[in-house]
């Protein structure tokens, strides 16, 4: 194993750095060699994933997590990449980190770090990625950090931080995903962020912002996710303090945007018509103060989720909910609505096969339901809370009048087989998916989490996922399997996949290597109807013993 182990080490370094350049003897630039013996005094690594960072030169002799790269004609190698996602570090970020003049990726993700962010990281004007998400880091949000032009990404979210969102980051023309969600951040919203050219995702939910939403985000030029809910960790609705704000008419003109979030946000007055917004196809402004009656101009016809419940909201319900043929949830409950219940909701929908619609009407003032009012299959319509369920007799209404609860769905798929035991030297098992029969090989581990999906049923789209995510990974479908998911608070919808090699038995290094690096490094972009994604853990299994780069 010893020897298979240092085979496998000498690949991945020749994967990783050119072979010219360790026969030319090249070295780390000694200022970043400091740099990183900085970083690693202020770590504390239980786990002793770093102790090969105790000798030798880094990008040499292959320091974990360290990946390097020839830069022009420099006598010297640099390091561009620290990933170190997921490896049981605390400890606190060293200012030194700046020395790093060529990072292009800081990846601390899902450890225990604690302390500030130092303000010195606005500093490596080379930096693309500033994954920090997942650890108790608090402290304000260095204003240093707008410097960055390259900034792609900053994901800070699931920490402890504190304090306003600088504006200064409306000098980061390069950036595309700002994940702040999660924190105790506090303040307006910079209405300067709608000057960002290519802000794509702004999520803030689960943070102390107060103020009003910035009317200025109706020119944002390539907006697609507004996130900017607050929901406690126990699913209870909590106070976002954006009290006394209402919705802004000018977010009817936001062209790019497909999902608006705003919910438990104490907004107040009417909801805009947001007919206007062609591919609109998440909308959720629950449990605000909303009064008014409902728009009744029809919103984009790709809409999934339509969640209104919890407001004032008064008047009857309009017609132009029904005709919207990807509809999977229209949650009105906890208003004041009145009439009739509506009976062509579902008309244009195919509800076939895992397709379902949920019509949440309770607790309202419904008082009468039409004599030929017949669901089609998969379709569940509640009610219960009205003057009709008091009034109506027979089995159909009595069913529609129970207390029911809108349960997000999960997924363990269970794999049958009739195959021999594989080999139990590593970790070898069958693909469900491989077109050949019983054949033992060994899988990658993947967790996922879709930070802010555009449905709210996975299991319509899961047969896309699948497609576009092996597509984007250059593998055939037959090598993805999704072992469970479960939808989560915010909603995020959280997934564990396997990765299997394609009809042979192993990977070759090169290409754990490869699918490793697309993913921690964003390199993919999913369809817009799953949204961002983060990385939530890359088990390597019996692939670990040669993999020390990692």
């Amino acid at each position: 194993m010893a020897k298979f182990a240092d085979v496998l080490c000498a690949v991945t370094l020749l994967v990783l750095l050119p072979c010219s350049d360790v026969a030319l003897g090249q070295t780390t630039d000694p200022s970043e060699v400091n740099g990183l013996r900085a970083i690693k005094g202020r770590l504390v690594d239980p786990m002793q994933n770093l102790m090969n960072w105790n000798r030798g030169d880094p990008c040499r002799s292959n320091w974990t997590g360290v990946f390097c790269h020839k830069v022009n004609d420099d006598t010297f190698l640099h390091v561009t990449e620290l990933q170190l996602f997921k490896r049981n570090l605390s400890g606190t970020l060293a200012p030194e980190v700046s020395l790093l003049s060529h990072l292009k990726t800081l990846d601390f993700m899902w450890n225990n770090l604690t302390g500030s962010i130092p303000k010195e990281i606005g500093n490596i004007t080379t930096l693309k990625l500033i994954l920090l998400n997942g650890n108790q880091l608090s402290g304000i949000l260095p204003y240093e950090i707008g410097n960055l032009q390259s900034l792609n990404r900053l994901q800070v979210d699931q920490n402890q931080l504190s304090g306003p969102i600088p504006k200064s980051f409306s000098n980061l023309r390069s950036v595309k995903h700002l994940h702040m969600n999660n924190n105790s951040l506090s303040g307006a919203i910079p209405s300067e962020l709608s000057t960002l050219p290519l802000l794509l995702h702004l999520l803030v939910d689960n943070n102390n912002l107060s103020g009003p939403l910035p009317p200025e985000f109706a020119e944002a030029p390539a907006m697609k996710i507004l996130y900017v809910p607050k929901f406690s960790c126990d699913g209870q609705a909590d106070n976002n303090n954006f009290s006394g704000s209402s919705i802004p008419t000018t977010y009817n003109n936001i062209s790019t945007l497909l999902k608006l979030s705003l919910r438990n946000c104490s907004l107040q007055g009417d909801i805009p018509d947001l007919s206007s917004i062609p591919q609109l196809g998440y909308l959720d402004i629950s449990w605000n103060q909303l009064t008014g009656s409902i728009p009744t101009n029809k919103l984009a016809s790709n809409i999934t989720t339509i969640d209104l419940s919890h407001n004032m909201l008064n008047g009857t319900i309009p017609q132009n909910f029904s005709g919207l043929p990807k509809l999977q949830i229209l949650s009105l409950e906890d208003n004041y609505l009145n009439g009739s219940v509506p009976s062509t909701i579902w008309n244009g929908i195919e509800l076939t096969g895992n397709r379902s619609l949920i019509l949440d009407f309770q607790n309202n003032s419904l008082k009468t339901i039409p004599d030929t009012f017949d669901p089609p299959p998969n379709t569940t319509v509640m009610l219960y809370g009205n003057p009709v369920c008091g009034g109506t007799n027979g089995s159909l209404i009595t069913n529609l009048c129970q207390p029911m609860s809108v349960n997000m769905q999960t997924s363990q798929n269970e794999h049958g087989s009739s195959c021999q035991p594989c080999p139990v030297d590593k970790n070898y098992e069958y693909n469900p998916s491989s077109p050949l029969t019983c054949f033992c090989a060994v899988p990658l581990g993947v967790g996922l989490r879709l930070k802010s999906p555009g449905i709210t049923d996975f299991r319509p789209y899961e047969d896309d996922f699948e497609i576009n995510l092996t597509s984007l990974l250059q593998l055939f479908r037959y090598q993805l399997s999704i072992e469970r998911y479960i939808w989560e608070v915010g909603p995020r919808l959280n997934m564990h996949m396997k990765l299997f090699p394609s009809n042979s038995s192993l990977f070759n290094i090169s290409e754990i290597v490869r699918l490793r690096h697309v993913l921690a490094g964003w390199e993919i972009t999913l369809s817009d109807v799953f949204g961002p994604y983060e990385l939530l853990n890359f088990t390597l299994g019996s692939y670990a013993d040669g993999m020390y780069s990692f």
